[in-house]
């Protein structure tokens, strides 16, 4: 074994050594209470946001909410909640949980149920995006920071083992010093304004991860091969804002030279394949494909030659993601993870690995390509400019 992987086994088994005496506090004590928020019909309770508390003993939930009734009378038979609301400021305010699960994926919704749950002194899971305008996270972000209240959202795939391990790989030297990341939205009848939402936020989110935070963004966003106006906004089914454009293509720039892009071009969507990212360095290319749990693969390049170029993407060998069994991939272990941490942040009075400052970050990455294009000229990061800019 070399000095790379020694130390890397060593960094693992500290860092669950470390974590395992605030899990065991949290088991030990007395039961949390928890609640659940979610919306038939209006985004409903997202990628499995409703059963985060399912089997965790030291978890009890009391209460769900939903103003549909019939969503109400199903989920609560479904999660045995032995109470049930229509309302859920009326569940916060009964209940008082210290745990709460905002579900909706409509993030129209976000603000107002975080600033409730926050009211009652309550952490929070919740679905991404995580707000639709950089004014509405903030708010909410500072109303838990000054109650020492952990927000996590579920932005999973940072927490993903394949992800964590490419992180680290790319860092010891894997594909030499990183030069450029490469991301593609899903590209389907989303693409556009839409996909950057709904799955971009995850993309930029692993830039983060990868390259910090992002000092600027240069962007053109068209509808029907025009360059979009204020005036294209649109809501779409699950409402996460005002959205524009059926085609995004963007830059970001990162310290140390870093570059970034993502695309969404339905065009584009057979060429590029699965979305994803790519990581492109002085000495190859790296490729994590945004499944749960994401797939990750080297570029093997035979160099230029007189008759062309033959290139073959194949697994990381060392991908830990190789030796997970099926039953142990998906959303539910993902987010079972992510609640893992988010507990532990909670214990241990730290940021959650998916924090809401996190999130926020994604969004406003989201936002600085609206800006970028309606300027039509590059915009520093961090936005000073709070407001949504297809609200005029």
């Amino acid at each position: 074994m070399n000095n790379t992987s020694s130390r890397r086994r060593f960094l693992v088994a500290t860092a669950i050594a470390a974590s395992a005496p605030a899990l065991l506090r949290a088991a030990e004590g007395p039961k949390l209470k928890a609640a659940v928020i979610g919306h038939t019909g209006r985004g409903d309770y997202g990628h499995g946001l409703d059963i985060i508390f399912t089997g965790r003993p030291n978890i009890e939930l009391v209460a769900v909410a939903d103003a549909n009734p019939d969503g109400l009378a199903k989920m609560a038979a479904k999660l045995k909640a032995p109470r049930q609301y229509a309302e859920y400021r009326a569940m916060l305010e009964k209940e008082r949980p210290q745990l709460v699960s905002i579900a909706p994926r409509h993030s129209d919704q976000h603000h107002a149920m975080g600033m409730a749950a926050v009211a009652v002194g309550a952490h929070i899971c919740m679905e991404k995006p995580f707000t639709p305008t950089l004014v509405e996270a903030d708010e909410l972000l500072a109303a838990a920071d000054k109650c020492g209240l952990k927000i996590a959202v579920a932005h999973q795939t940072r927490m993903a083992p394949g992800a964590v391990h490419l992180r680290q790989r790319i860092a010891d030297g894997l594909i030499g010093e990183m030069l450029e990341m490469r991301a593609w939205g899903k590209q389907d009848a989303r693409a556009g304004g839409e996909d950057m939402i709904v799955l971009g936020t995850h993309l930029f989110d692993l830039m983060r991860l990868f390259a910090g935070d992002p000092q600027w963004c240069t962007a053109r966003v068209t509808q029907g091969g025009r360059d979009i106006t204020p005036a294209d906004a649109r809501l779409m089914k699950d409402n996460v804002g005002p959205i524009a454009g059926d085609e995004v293509s963007a830059q970001f720039g990162f310290a140390k030279g870093v570059t970034a892009t993502f695309t969404s071009r339905g065009k584009l969507r057979e060429h590029t394949g699965h979305w994803g990212i790519e990581f492109i360095g002085t000495k190859g290319a790296a490729r994590l494909l945004a499944n749960l749990p994401p797939q990750i693969f080297l570029l093997k390049s035979s160099g230029w030659k007189p008759d062309g170029k033959a290139d073959e993407w194949r697994k990381l060998p060392d991908d830990p993601t190789l030796n997970i069994p099926a039953a142990a991939q998906g959303f539910t272990p993902s987010n079972a993870r992510l609640v893992d941490d988010w507990l532990d942040a909670i214990a241990r009075n730290r940021a959650p690995e998916c924090s809401g400052h996190n999130a926020m970050k994604a969004v406003e990455m989201v936002m600085a390509v609206y800006q970028a294009a309606l300027a039509a000229k590059r915009v520093p990061m961090p936005l000073a400019n709070r407001k949504h800019p297809l609200v005029t």
